[in-house]
């Protein structure tokens, strides 16, 4: 299954097994090489969602971190059924925190799956940009990136950042794309996740999301990559960080 299941339970079907799935979620180190993104904090946002308060079940297929979500490993004959349950929020004060908490967990699902089938051994270097959009447009949009196929399929298409991006569909979900990328890795492909954060009440112009998850490039190639993304974030999005 190449997508997510849009509840409150989140879903994903993974082509490794179990034990395999069990590592990634349990060793620090390997655990940064697919939650999130690369900034100095990360190391202390792993430690304090996937090893503060934790409960791992005896047959380390439940864990639970903290913050009460769980995850939930099912072997299926193919690999490994992951899902995470989404804990009770008696304190969410507005739909909008909802969604923030699932959005995120989505995005770390789709790496966590990445990571495993794609590159489980490799070392992973991620370019992160987001901000308000200038425009109103959904950030796929604004990057070139509509009228793509289902997820599986081969796609080709030069974006807006003036890459020409080809892969297959990783995954699509109400808010959020994620593509392979034939250049952004040396050897298989890298990972492009982008997404679009629905208006708020403290941001009425909703915001924008970018994460290029790319392996083992040298320091030129993956140079050039961040000079292309820095130079469309500062064109296309507001209040957003220079790349470093």
């Amino acid at each position: 299954m190449a997508g997510i299941t849009e509840q409150r339970d989140l879903s994903v079907h993974i082509y490794a097994d179990a034990a395999q799935v069990w590592v990634m979620l349990r060793e620090p180190s390997k655990v940064a090489q697919w939650h999130g993104w690369d900034y100095e904090e990360l190391d202390d946002e792993i430690k304090q969602i996937y090893f503060t308060n934790d409960v791992e079940d005896e047959q380390h297929s439940v864990l639970t971190v903290n913050g009460g979500d769980r995850f939930v490993l099912a072997p299926v004959g193919d690999g490994t059924q992951v899902t995470l349950e989404r804990a009770p929020r008696d304190s969410i004060t507005s739909a909008a925190d909802y969604d923030v908490v699932t959005e995120g967990w989505i995005t770390f699902l789709q790496q966590l799956r990445f990571a495993l089938e794609r590159h489980p051994k490799a070392n992973r270097r991620t370019i992160f940009l987001a901000g308000t959009p200038r425009s109103s447009d959904p950030v796929a949009g604004q990057l070139g990136l509509t009228g793509l196929p289902e997820p599986g399929d081969e796609y080709s298409v030069q974006a807006a950042t003036g890459e020409d991006l080809s892969g297959k569909v990783w995954f699509r979900s109400e808010h959020q794309l994620g593509l392979t990328v034939n250049h952004y890795a040396d050897h298989g492909r890298g990972l492009l996740i982008v997404a679009d954060t629905p208006p708020t009440e403290d941001r009425p112009d909703g915001g924008a999301m970018v994460i290029a998850s790319t392996y083992e490039l040298g320091a030129r190639d993956l140079q050039a990559i961040r000079s292309r993304w820095d130079s469309w974030r500062q064109q296309n999005l507001s209040d957003s960080d220079p790349l470093l």
